[in-house]
């Protein structure tokens, strides 16, 4: 069985997610990447170093590239290879476009693959409280789509892989759409999904403007700013902030909540991290039953005091 991971080029790196990928999939065996984007030699060595041992490159320029991507990994895919790919925009089209065209299932959402007599993928419910264990029958190829931060990153001493052009195949007004600009929000600090230590604020802060307090620490701790569905929803941040189920999945070193109550949507995507530390009035609040270190206080007052003592360090 081979084993594919999709990656989509970052700033002209391999994605974040395709790394972790990569470090699971060289459990079972060889590992091949379908990379789709411009790529550069940093992306390659990258790649390598994680434990690809060749590279299928498609460059479909200003192309939206979801339908050539998909169309040229069905090209390239066997029956019985596994191909995960990452819980991003571009990863999942391309899954379900590939999908389709193969006539065979997806699962999405998984936090982990197995390979033990078939193909299983493992998915968290209820909150992360239940893990639910999905085995392929049929002969595949096995798509799977995995959470970001299911597994670690980390090299594998790997060597330069063998890098193949992929040409763009044709397909039809599935491949006429192109983009004609970019934007990135403009952010201070860590990056949220990289970020070793994350200060998030909820509801309990009361207002937008007592948000500063979050970003106050943050600053004074080096730390990245999370949110809350709920407040990236009333407009107080962006969703580039939002940490839970349907914002991004982080696994700081150090978490701390503030005026969050710690909704299921929530914790999912945060419960994972080293150290979760809680700042809530309700001593009831869910958020204190995943913590390490629980503060039953009102932020209002227990912010304030904590970046008084940091400033007097």
């Amino acid at each position: 069985m081979r084993t594919w991971v999709f990656s989509e080029d970052s700033a002209g790196a391999a994605s974040p997610i395709s790394l972790e990928m990569l470090t699971k999939a060289r459990e079972f065996g060889e590992v091949a990447v379908f990379f789709s984007g411009s790529g550069s030699e940093a992306a390659w060595s990258a790649l390598g170093a994680h434990g690809a041992s060749t590279v299928h490159h498609l460059d479909t320029g200003d192309s939206l590239p979801a339908a050539a991507a998909a169309a040229a990994m069905a090209g390239l895919v066997a029956t019985g290879d596994l191909v995960l790919f990452g819980l991003t925009p571009t990863d999942r089209d391309v899954a379900g476009r590939l999908s389709a065209r193969l006539g065979v299932p997806v699962l999405s959402n998984a936090v982990d693959v197995t390979v033990d007599g078939g193909v299983h993928a493992i998915n968290e419910i209820l909150g992360g409280t239940t893990l639910v264990e999905t085995a392929f029958t049929g002969a595949g190829p096995h798509l799977v789509v995995i959470r970001p931060k299911s597994f670690t990153a980390a090299p594998s001493g790997g060597g330069s892989p063998e890098i193949v052009p992929v040409a763009v195949p044709a397909v039809g007004h599935a491949g006429e759409a192109t983009i004609v600009a970019t934007h990135e929000e403009p952010a201070q600090g860590p990056k949220l999904s990289e970020a070793n230590v994350i200060v998030s604020g909820g509801r309990g802060l009361g207002s937008a403007e007592n948000f500063r307090l979050i970003e106050e620490l943050a600053g004074m701790l080096g730390a990245a700013v999370g949110a809350t569905r709920a407040i990236v929803d009333s407009g107080w941040v962006p969703y580039s902030m939002q940490v839970g189920q349907t914002g991004k999945t982080v696994k700081p070193s150090v978490y701390i909540a503030c005026g969050i109550s710690g909704a299921m949507q929530h914790l999912v995507g945060m419960k994972d991290a080293g150290t979760i530390i809680a700042i809530n009035k309700d001593e009831e609040a869910p958020i204190f039953g995943v913590a390490d270190l629980g503060v039953v206080g009102d932020v209002h007052r227990v912010l304030p005091k904590l970046i008084e003592a940091l400033k007097a360090r």
